[in-house]
């Protein structure tokens, strides 16, 4: 009896493997194959990924993927995709990895994988001026006399509804839309990714605008692939263990972070 058992255990195993074997995913092969790395981002969110002066898209996440297509030893296609069918297209295969500042969230998790978080960032807040001494945190804002921005289908967008849920709420289809919005004196305050609102508030504030620069929120930002692809994550994995051992991945982040030379591309 302890023999059948044994056996059945193993057979089980075998049909266990087959079955999973049917719907995984190589897509590491398929970009041998052909040559080419393809990346789903949306070029709209400073300074993960934008469009210059001359239509190119640039920025963190770019830089990251030229190198990650470099090790791989393929070409790199970008592919501009709108945040709200981004999940659907790396689904449906019109990009092999999704890599556009997007938050790793558990709800985004049950759909798609992502590799381990390459930057933890969080919330802020762009005030108007006349708000500075009465708001001074995102507390301070939960209150009806506000009207409070975010960006449509962002964690910017959750947590204003989760924690500034008393506030009057507007949503926009992008962030600069949301930016200009505040400070054309419709809204109160802009809720939004720390480094997106740093980099708004220096370019665009024209002194109407605080910048409340303590995250209250914490967030992982990770790049996303299909499910059911564990080559692929391994190497994703790796290659970002690598490049923060050898210092491409400072280089890069000190160049978008830590300096304002790249400004001039958009202005």
């Amino acid at each position: 009896m302890k023999k059948l058992s044994l056996l059945l255990v193993a057979a089980l195993a075998v049909l266990a493997f087959s079955a999973g074997s049917v719907y995984a995913v190589d897509t590491l092969a398929e970009i041998q194959k052909r040559g080419v790395l393809r990346v789903g981002m949306e070029p709209g969110y400073m300074p993960f990924e934008l469009t210059n002066q001359k239509g190119e898209i640039i920025g963190f996440d770019v830089d990251m993927a030229k190198r990650m297509a470099k090790a791989m030893g393929v070409k790199l296609e970008l592919v501009s995709t709108a945040w709200d069918g981004i999940i659907p297209a790396l689904l449906t295969g019109k990009f092999d990895i999704l890599m556009s500042g997007m938050t790793l969230t558990q709800e985004r998790n049950m759909t798609i994988n992502f590799a381990q978080p390459y930057i933890l960032i969080g919330q802020s807040i762009l005030l108007k001026k006349e708000f500075a001494g009465e708001v001074t945190s995102y507390k301070d804002l939960n209150d009806p006399k506000y009207t409070v921005g975010s960006k449509l289908g962002t964690t910017g967008e959750q947590a204003t509804k989760r924690m500034i849920s008393k506030a009057k709420y507007i949503s926009y289809e992008t962030e600069q839309e949301g930016v200009m919005e505040i400070v054309n004196g419709k809204i109160d305050a802009f809720i939004y990714d720390l480094p997106f609102n740093a980099i708004a508030f220096s370019q665009k504030s024209q002194g109407k605008l605080v910048h409340l620069d303590q995250p209250f929120t914490r967030e992982p930002l990770a790049w996303a692939i299909r499910k059911s692809d564990p080559d692929f994550l391994n190497w994703l994995n790796n290659f970002m263990s690598q490049v923060k051992y050898d210092g491409v991945y400072e280089k890069i982040y000190n160049k978008w972070f830590k300096d304002d030379a790249w400004l001039k591309e958009i202005q």
